[in-house]
């Protein structure tokens, strides 16, 4: 008799394998992931939409001031995340201004953290690539007919690959924060928690695979958004 036959045969469980191969819920990690990138790209988006526009007016009015407004701009893009996330914890709380909205360890409180700390680096980043725009591009454009609005068009049209540069370094800032959004979204499962949240709570317990796992994430995000912005800009970014 062969001995192999002797053996006894062991059934093998596909998911008891996968479970080892992973010690991870592959949904606690998708849940994760969409709550990074829901949060982040929608404060990068509203701070998109405020800050270049006041890039454009800063860059092309004079006003008493101007210089100040310039420094508080490129002082709000140091920001020491950690005071943001208290600033917007208070005006969440129930004594806040905005305490009768119940935005407290919310998603909505962590957009606004965000926008807080991108909105500024987008604005500077924007406001010199504005400024960076030669005065002929905008004299050339009043001397064919164009109206304010036409000649902010054409400038944005010039300052365009500065201006992505800066919605960049916004996304940049933005999915990487812990502090501010650990303040105001409290790290919980399934609603607040990001990537970076995760990654310190999962390396403070020893898990380190997974913290692993949601670095590389977090890095191939980060990457992938920068490769499709660069080959839409043609790589002139």
């Amino acid at each position: 008799m062969s001995t192999t036959a002797l053996l006894p045969v062991v059934p093998v469980d596909l998911a008891s394998l996968l479970l080892v191969e992973f010690p991870f819920e592959r949904r606690y990690v998708l849940d994760i992931v969409y709550v990074s990138l829901y949060v982040s790209l929608t404060a990068v988006a509203l701070s998109t939409l405020f800050s270049v526009p006041v890039a454009m007016l800063v860059g092309f009015s004079e006003f008493p001031g101007k210089g100040a407004v310039v420094a508080v701009i490129n002082t709000g893009m140091g920001f020491p995340s950690v005071v943001v996330g208290l600033m917007v914890l208070f005006a969440v709380s129930n004594q806040g201004p905005l305490g009768s909205l119940d935005l407290i360890f919310t998603k909505e409180a962590m957009i606004m953290s965000q926008f807080v700390l991108a909105a500024p680096v987008i604005t500077g980043v924007s406001l010199a690539a504005v400024t960076s725009v030669e005065d002929g591009v905008r004299d050339a454009a009043y001397a064919m007919g164009g109206t304010r609005l036409d000649v902010a068009l054409v400038t944005i049209k010039e300052a365009r690959y500065g201006i992505v540069t800066g919605v960049l370094a916004g996304l940049g800032r933005a999915i990487s924060e812990v502090g501010s959004v650990l303040i105001v979204g409290g790290n919980i499962k399934g609603s607040t928690r990001t990537l970076t949240t995760a990654i310190q709570l999962e390396a403070r317990q020893g898990q380190f695979e997974l913290a692993l796992v949601l670095g590389a994430l977090l890095l191939a995000l980060v990457l992938l958004i920068n490769g499709l912005v660069l080959r839409l800009g043609g790589g002139r970014i």
